[in-house]
């Protein structure tokens, strides 16, 4: 590797220092929003910077589509990028989604991206190898955008209104995209009610992530004990309500390999989640007593069942979401729900103004 060749830019490292300074940054270098630039973007999709798409929590701040336009500038995103942005920050204020609480708790709860349809091969989206990780401009770039948003739109900065005592790298950026194409059961947002060809995001609010990897087993029983003792995270008891493990829309990302011996077993989505949520059972012995017995008195004062039915991932089975993503392999994640009261939320995307 060799060094860039071409001329230094004074001005450019100038501008970093700025924008850093105003605080408007994620810490990385960001793209100088430049009148020229957001002007170009807008102007790209057909949206009146003027019109105000959501009032955007924790701050409560009106969010228009020139707001939007500059924190997508900023992470890098070209200007077809927008409307995924736009959705994904519409979706964000949604009030099932309780973006106050994800955004500002001292837990490491952070919104991430996932979409659907015929945009995700028009953006050149990586839906195979690595997608969460780096080396896709449109994931990468889209997920930074919204994180940037809801800092500088919605106030959501670290130590103001961000209170996390970790945080995670989740909330740099996080987006992907399904692999619907070998994926052998219908895409996420088929599921939530959407036509097949509808190009829709749908944002989660999750805690962090589990890779979940299982070589050894090849029948859908077998698999569904593996993920199911893997949502087992004592950590996050009590979300949720006084029985879950987590928020209750946990979020399993799995690769097409597995997808497909769930599939051949005769496993429809539907009966692989049932599976799943049936052995994803944690009894409170499993607990620590003191939380044994935070738990049993709050029980007791909501009158909620029985006090010592065990935990469980989920309401009901179709809480869980699966997605099918990625690669060659069967390494899987478990995208835990914030432990807080949050459902995740879907919009379609408005790809002309």
């Amino acid at each position: 590797m060799d060094v860039w060749q071409g001329s230094n830019d004074a001005a450019w490292d100038k501008a970093q220092e700025e924008l850093f300074a105003s605080g408007i940054t994620d810490g990385l270098p960001v793209t100088p929003p430049t009148r020229e630039r957001v002007g170009k973007m807008l102007e790209h999709c057909g949206f009146d910077g003027n019109e105000v798409v959501i009032t955007l929590p924790p701050a409560f701040e009106a969010a228009t589509w020139r707001d939007i336009a500059i924190n997508a500038v900023m992470a890098g995103c070209l200007p077809a990028y927008l409307p995924v942005v736009g959705a994904a920050v519409e979706a964000l204020a949604a009030p099932e989604f309780n973006l106050v609480g994800v955004a500002t708790t001292t837990g490491s709860a952070t919104p991430i991206v996932s979409v659907n349809g015929p945009i995700v091969a028009a953006l050149g989206m990586n839906v195979e190898g690595n997608v969460l990780g780096p080396g896709n401009r449109a994931n990468a770039a889209i997920g930074r955008a919204v994180s940037l948003a809801l800092r500088n739109i919605g106030g959501a900065k670290p130590g103001e209104l961000d209170m996390a005592t970790l945080g995670q790298p989740a909330k740099y950026t996080c987006c992907f995209a399904e692999n619907e194409a070998a994926s052998p059961w219908p895409a996420l947002h088929i599921e939530r009610g959407f036509a097949k060809d509808a190009s829709v995001v749908t944002i989660v609010g999750i805690g962090g992530s589990v890779e979940v990897v299982d070589s050894a087993s090849n029948t859908p029983q077998d698999l569904a004990q593996t993920f199911a003792q893997s949502m087992l995270i004592a950590g996050t008891a009590g979300g949720g309500g006084h029985g879950l493990l987590g928020g209750g829309e946990p979020l399993i990302l799995m690769p097409p390999e597995i997808a497909n011996t769930f599939e051949r077993g005769g496993c429809t989505k539907a009966q692989a989640k049932a599976a799943i949520y049936e052995r994803a059972v944690l009894p409170l012995d499993r607990l620590s007593p003191a939380v044994r017995k935070h738990l049993t008195e709050l029980r007791v004062a909501a009158k909620d069942g029985d006090v010592n039915s065990p935990l469980r991932v989920a309401h009901n089975a179709d809480d869980i979401m699966i997605v099918v993503t990625g690669g060659v392999g069967v390494k899987a994640a478990y995208m835990p729900t914030w432990g807080g009261t949050t459902k995740a939320v879907s919009r379609v995307i408005r790809e002309r103004g």
